[in-house]
C-alpha cells in the first residue's frame, strides 16, 4: 500500500546535505534518482514464493525497535527484488478477549497499467515458528529465526478534540493517525446516523492545501489529495474526497477508513454506532465492527472517491442551500449527497474482502 515517491525503502537511507543539522534544527531528507536506480537495477535473490522466507528478509531487515503509526496497527514496507516492487504489512490485530493475531501480507505493487496484484498472506504464530510477546498494553516482541523486533504502537490515549470541534449531537469516536502521516478525529452524529472524519489540526498539519478554483470552502492537499471542506458553523474541515486512484491501487492516500482507533475505542461505542446506521448486522459484528471470521469489516467511507475537482462541487451547493437545516451535515455524507440527486442510498459504509467495509 504505498505511493511511488512516498514508499518505505528499507535499504536505501536518509542522505544529508553538508554534515549533521542542529539539533532541533532537521533539514529534509535528499532522495536521487542516482539511489533509486540503484536500487531498482540490482540483481538480488530472495524466494518470494515462500512467505516465511520474505518474512524473515524484512524482520532480519529491521532495526530491533519500531514504531507503528498508523492506527489499525499497520507496519508498512516495500522493497524491489530484481526490478519489481513489492509492498506489505504486518499487521498486530486486537481481539475482545485480549489476545490478538499478528498478520503477515505482502504483493506486487499495483499500477495504472497493472493493477491485477494477488497478496499473499499468513497468520504468524507458534505453528510458523513465529514468537509473539506482548510487552506492554501497546508493545510488542516479534521474534522469528533468531531475529526480535519490538513493535511499538502509536499511543494517542490523551488525544481529543477541542471541545469547539465537536457539532450538536456528535459522539467522538476516537483519534486515527493514516498511513499518509494525517491525523483524524472520528466522529458519529447519532441524530442524523452519520459518521465523519475531522482533520486533527492540533498539531502541525503534513501537507499544504490549496483552494479549489470556485470556493475557498473546499481545501485539497497537495501532497494527499485529501479533499476537505470547511464547516460554517465550525472551525474544523470535514473529509469529502480522497483521490479515486489511490483508493483503486490501495496506496497510503486512500483515506483513513482502514485505519480506525482500534486500540483507543471505548467499549461498546463504535459497534452501537454501526448497529444505528445497519441495524441488520447484530449479532454478526464485534466491538470494532469485524465479523467473527476476521474476513471482512464495516467500512466507513463517507468521502468521495473523485477524479477531478469539479465532483466535489455538490458539497458546496448542498452545504449552501442546507446552511440552517438540521440535516446540514448530511450534506457530507457521499451516500446521502448521492440520495439527494437521485441516486440509491447505501449508508455510510460498505463491505470488502480481506479487512472489508459493510453496505
Amino acid at each position: 500500500m504505498s505511493d511511488h515517491w512516498c514508499r518505505l525503502i528499507l535499504i536505501i537511507g536518509a542522505l544529508t546535505i553538508g554534515g549533521a543539522p542542529v539539533r532541533g534544527q532537521q533539514r529534509p531528507i535528499l532522495h536521487t534518482d542516482e539511489a533509486y536506480i540503484e536500487e531498482v537495477t540490482r540483481a538480488t535473490t530472495l524466494n518470494v514464493g515462500d512467505p516465511m522466507e520474505v518474512f524473515a528478509f524484512v524482520l532480519d531487515s529491521l532495526p530491533d525497535r519500531v514504531k507503528v503509526y498508523p492506527t489499525e496497527n499497520y507496519y508498512y514496507f516495500s522493497f524491489f527484488h530484481n526490478g519489481t516492487e513489492y509492498a506489505g504489512n504486518i499487521r498486530i490485530e486486537p481481539h475482545d478477549d485480549g489476545g490478538q493475531a499478528v498478520h503477515f501480507t505482502y504483493y506486487r505493487e499495483p499500477s495504472e497499467w497493472h493493477e491485477d496484484a494477488p497478496w499473499t498472506h499468513i497468520v504468524l504464530d507458534a505453528a510458523h515458528n513465529v514468537t509473539v510477546e506482548k510487552l506492554d498494553r501497546l508493545a510488542y516482541r516479534i521474534t522469528y529465526r533468531g531475529k526480535s523486533v519490538e513493535f511499538a504502537l502509536n499511543d494517542l490515549s490523551a488525544v481529543k478534540p477541542p471541545a469547539q470541534a465537536l457539532a450538536p449531537n456528535e459522539k467522538f469516536i476516537g483519534p486515527i493517525f493514516d498511513e499518509s502521516g494525517i491525523r483524524f478525529f472520528l466522529v458519529y452524529n447519532a441524530k442524523l446516523q452519520d459518521f465523519h472524519y475531522i482533520l486533527d489540526e492540533t498539531q502541525g498539519v503534513a501537507d499544504e492545501f490549496f483552494k479549489s478554483p470556485r470556493t475557498d470552502r473546499i481545501v485539497i492537499g497537495r501532497r494527499t489529495g485529501f479533499a476537505f471542506y470547511r464547516d460554517h458553523h465550525l472551525d474544523r474541515k470535514i473529509l469529502i474526497g480522497v483521490y479515486e486512484s489511490n483508493m483503486r491501487l490501495n496506496t497510503y492516500f486512500d483515506g483513513p477508513f482502514d485505519q480506525l482507533p482500534d486500540n483507543f475505542i471505548e467499549g461498546e461505542t463504535l459497534r452501537k454506532a454501526i448497529l444505528e446506521v445497519q441495524p441488520d448486522l447484530r449479532g454478526q459484528i464485534d466491538r470494532f465492527g469485524s465479523a467473527p471470521s476476521g474476513e471482512v469489516r464495516y467500512m466507513i467511507d463517507t468521502y468521495l472517491p473523485y477524479r477531478s475537482v469539479q465532483e466535489l462541487y455538490p458539497y458546496h451547493r448542498c452545504a449552501s442551500k442546507k446552511l440552517k437545516s438540521a440535516s446540514y451535515y448530511d450534506c457530507f455524507v457521499f451516500s446521502k449527497l448521492r440520495t439527494e440527486k437521485g441516486g440509491s442510498r447505501r449508508g455510510s459504509g460498505a463491505k470488502r474482502s480481506g479487512r472489508t467495509h459493510a453496505s
